[in-house]
């Protein structure tokens, strides 16, 4: 089979896509051929070496994707062309991925692989985000950085769902109204003075703040109210400043960390977040922009794209 990957790190000159052995099936899992991979900013971390990855050189990242069981090794609760995705499990950018049977996630045939590909990871990051990290309540006022990116427009729509004011931040007009027309309530530009337009917008401070920024948490804290929270849970601008224990105590804020490896602990837990994503798709109480496609053979040209943040939204390869 191919697959993309990667035997030392760097920027994307090391991918490789390249013939590899398909993956020999241990007990308790299943063969999928992919049909749609989901790329994210993870698997750039991985590619230059400083997130957790699994394997031996080539190294294969990727976690996220969809497609069609072609060998069940014989367990019964599958069989052979049933629809399946998954969220949480490695070397996902191949033509063929052995996926543990605790971590399939069944598709409704409502929900097409390019779909699935484009929800799972970023919306379930969402949804834990607004659920469980921060329990969103009604009347609240959340702000989101990079609020046109790919969680950002999930978490938006989510946030308004339960009932919270949101204010969003981006990079340009373009994301802005991309932004608003995922219901922001507000948005404003990194360019400009933020931090002095939230408050201005929203005086003592906003409830919580969503930062996937990482160099913006020492800001993120100063536009939260006292007794607010922020969720800090990337670092797509570089590594945090270091928080003073004591400006916790003496505001009462919190400081939560966020990854979504610690919510997908059991197989019920994939499908009931997974299924809460799909529902609100099929009311459409949730949309999703098109992704932005590659071919897994252009996983260079996909990485490129991610790092250049012109990207809005999702982008998927295809085998």
């Amino acid at each position: 089979m191919k697959a993309l990957t990667f035997s030392t790190f760097g920027n994307s000159d090391v991918l490789e896509y390249i013939e590899i052995p398909t993956p020999t099936l241990k007990q308790e899992e299943i063969l999928i051929e992919m049909k749609a991979i989901g790329l994210n900013f993870a698997d750039v971390y991985r590619r230059k070496g400083n997130y957790h990855l699994k394997g031996n050189p080539p190294f294969i990242a990727g976690y996220e994707g969809s497609g069609v069981i072609v060998d069940t090794n014989n367990n019964p609760d599958f069989k052979i062309g049933d629809r399946v995705a998954f969220a949480d499990v490695p070397f996902a950018n191949a033509d063929f991925v052995s996926v543990p049977v605790s971590n399939v996630i069944p598709l409704p045939e409502t929900i097409s692989f390019e779909t699935a590909a484009t929800i799972l990871l970023q919306g379930l990051t969402a949804h834990y985000l607004a659920t469980d990290s921060h329990k969103t309540k009604i009347g609240e006022t959340v702000l989101i950085h990079a609020s046109a990116g790919g969680v950002g427009q999930f978490l938006t729509q989510i946030s308004k769902l339960l009932g919270a004011k949101v204010i969003g931040l981006t990079s340009s007009k373009e994301k802005a109204e991309i932004a608003l027309q995922n219901g922001a309530d507000k948005v404003f530009l990194y360019s400009e003075d933020w931090k002095s337009q939230v408050l201005s917008f929203c005086p003592n401070g906003v409830d919580v703040v969503y930062d996937s920024i990482g160099s913006t948490l020492s800001d993120s804290f100063e536009v939260t109210k006292n007794r607010g929270q922020v969720v800090f849970f990337g670092m797509a601008g570089g590594d945090p400043d270091f928080v003073n224990p004591r400006m916790l105590m003496d505001t009462s804020k919190t400081l939560t960390g966020g990854d979504l490896w610690s919510y997908l602990t059991t197989k019920e837990e994939r499908i009931k977040r997974a299924h809460q994503l799909f529902d609100w798709i099929n009311s459409n109480q949730i949309t999703i922009a098109a992704p932005t496609v590659f071919k897994l053979s252009e996983g260079k040209k996909a990485h490129d794209y991610l790092e250049s943040r012109k990207s809005t939204g999702k982008i998927i390869l295809i085998p």
